[in-house]
This record gives C-alpha cells, sequence and structure tokens, in this order.
C-alpha cells in the first residue's frame, strides 16, 4: 500500500516537472523568438547626398515602423563600395547590421583587392533598378547621343566623362557605352555620384554617366542635358528624353540595389527581415514617396535577389573581361 502511495507521488511530481520543464522551454523560445529588440544598422557604402543614400534613408524609416525598432543608415564610403561591405560581411551574423549592396558589387570581387565576393552576402531584400543614362553639360552643345559619339569618335579621349571609381555602376556604365558606341573617353573617377553632379556643374567635366534621379534638377533647369537613357522605355522623370534604341543604338543596360546581411544570419529572423523589409518596399505610401524621389520600385525577395544576382555575374563577366576590369578571381 505505502509502494503504491509513493508510486503515485512519484507520478504526480513527473507529470509536473515535465509540464514545467515545458512552459519553461516555450517561454525560452518565445524570448529566443523575438527578433528584433535593438536598432538594425543599414550601411550604405556610398558618400551621402547620392542616390544610394537618399534611396536607403527613405527604405529605413519605412522599415523602422514595421520592424518597430529604429533602422540607422550609416555611410561607410571607399574603395568603389566595397569597404562598406566588407564591414557587414565579416560582422557578427545577428541580423542587426546590414548593407546595402548594388550592381558594382558583382564587379568588385573581380577588380578589387581583398573585395569580398557576392557568396559572402545573404541577400534579403531587392529595391529597384536605375536605367543607365549619359548627360552632358549645357555648354557642350551635346543634345543627342549622336552628338556625343561623333564628337567622341572624331575627338579620341578629349571628352572628360565622370563616373565612381572602378568598377562602380557608373564606371561600368562608361566602359559599356565606349564598347557599344566605338568610342574612347578619359575617365574620370568620383567617391559617389554627388561629387560627380558637382564636377560636372562646375566644369570639370563634359559628361557623366550618373542615373536619372542624380541629375533631373540640373536638367529641369537647363544645366545638365539629358542626351539619352539606357532603358526599354523613357524614364518616368524624364518622358521627353529618349531611349539609346529610339535614337538608332542598341543598347539597353542599368543597376540595382539590394539589402543584404553577412551569411549566417538565423533562418527565423532571416525570414523576418525579408519579410518586412518587403512589407515596407510594397506600401504604396512608400511606392508614392520613393517615385517622387525618382525611384521605380520594384520589392522581390530573398530567393529572387540572389537569382538577380547570379544573372548579371553572368552577364557582366564578359564586359569586365573586355574592359579590363578582372583582375582577381577569373572565371
Amino acid at each position: 500500500m505505502f509502494r503504491q502511495v509513493r508510486f503515485r507521488v512519484l507520478g504526480r511530481a513527473l507529470v509536473v516537472a515535465v509540464v514545467l520543464m515545458a512552459l519553461v522551454g516555450s517561454a525560452g523560445l518565445a524570448l529566443a523568438q523575438k527578433f528584433p529588440t535593438d536598432p538594425i544598422t543599414l550601411v550604405v557604402p556610398w558618400p551621402p547626398g547620392g542616390g544610394s543614400d537618399l534611396a536607403m534613408r527613405l527604405v529605413a524609416d519605412a522599415a523602422s515602423k514595421k520592424l518597430g525598432v529604429p533602422v540607422a543608415v550609416v555611410n561607410k564610403p571607399g574603395a568603389g563600395g566595397s569597404l562598406g561591405i566588407r564591414e557587414v560581411a565579416t560582422s557578427k551574423p545577428d541580423g542587426y547590421t546590414l548593407v546595402m549592396t548594388a550592381t558594382p558589387a558583382i564587379a568588385a570581387q573581380y577588380n578589387i583587392p581583398n573585395a569580398n565576393t557576392m557568396d559572402e552576402l545573404a541577400p534579403i531584400a531587392f529595391f529597384g533598378e536605375d536605367p543607365s543614362l549619359i548627360s552632358a553639360r549645357a555648354q557642350t552643345g551635346f543634345k543627342t547621343v549622336a552628338d556625343f559619339v561623333n564628337y567622341a569618335k572624331a575627338n579620341p579621349g578629349k571628352i572628360r566623362n565622370g563616373n565612381d571609381q572602378p568598377p562602380g555602376s557608373s564606371y561600368l556604365t562608361i566602359a559599356l557605352f565606349e564598347r557599344k558606341l566605338g568610342v574612347k573617353v578619359t575617365r574620370v573617377p568620383y567617391a559617389g555620384f554627388a561629387p560627380t553632379v558637382i564636377a560636372l556643374l562646375s566644369g570639370e567635366l563634359d559628361t557623366a554617366t550618373v542615373p536619372v534621379p542624380d541629375v533631373i534638377e540640373h536638367y529641369r533647369a537647363g544645366t545638365i542635358r539629358m542626351l539619352g537613357v539606357a532603358a526599354e522605355t523613357r524614364h518616368f522623370l524624364a518622358p521627353d528624353v529618349p531611349t539609346f534604341r529610339e535614337q538608332g543604338f542598341n543598347i539597353v543596360f542599368g543597376s540595382w540595389r539590394a539589402i543584404a546581411g553577412p551569411v549566417g544570419i538565423p533562418a527565423d529572423r532571416m525570414k523576418i527581415l525579408e519579410s518586412k523589409f518587403v512589407e515596407a518596399m510594397s506600401d504604396p505610401e512608400f511606392k508614392e514617396r520613393a517615385k517622387k524621389a525618382g525611384f521605380l520600385v520594384e520589392p522581390k525577395g530573398s530567393a529572387e535577389t540572389m537569382a538577380r544576382i547570379k544573372q548579371d555575374d553572368a552577364e557582366l563577366y564578359p564586359i569586365l573581361l573586355d574592359a579590363g576590369l578582372v583582375k582577381f578571381r577569373q572565371k
């Protein structure tokens, strides 16, 4: 009888212990899954004032509301964007340090010593794409792509074209234009789009290959002329500027922006980051704000972003090789 009572007591104690353990485990799991609880840093590897900086500040503001914590933009320019990317790629993979990556990062892995390869980043969300553009200072007299081409062919190397540092997106743009149009210019690199535009306005440059949003106000003021947009259709900010194809030059090219983190962020945190950033950028109010700032937003998730990176890597490599920009990690 005593033995039966003892077994019943022990049984009940065991049941209570199991229940308590389950409750503690559930609480611990809930605590572990609580993310984010601290501010998130979004590194922009380009200087303040340019298109990438503006785009990511818009994203950070919208994402802060969805994630429930501040998302702070920190500019870390240098080495064609690779310094800022390296800082994030080598950071603790806890989801609190992210980076804006873009088309130039694909080229950097082949051109810049110690630049991180694209597989050292974990894509989170796709922001959108900027079609390439060539603009000229009004005093040059260039009004069309043909004007630019004819002068460049008659005067090899005389046109001073402003672009970012190799292998940035505007540097890749002028390299591709030279190859496709059969011209030669003098490439003048600057640390971002904002200083490039300033140099164009001051007369240091004749042309520049920065995106439409970075020169639209100067175009409207008449100090800069947009010669052509390398897109399938005209840009919504400048519908009167014809595409390259409309002018007889079969060139379509552009650069994109995306958000990524270091490889190794826990899957549950990656899922939260992906869903919240895509949700933030899909919001109609955000899209309208971005459009007013000159951006066409095309939110996509992690898998689609990775697919785009792989596609562009395959397409850009021959251009980089032809332009002499493949110095490391040859395929």
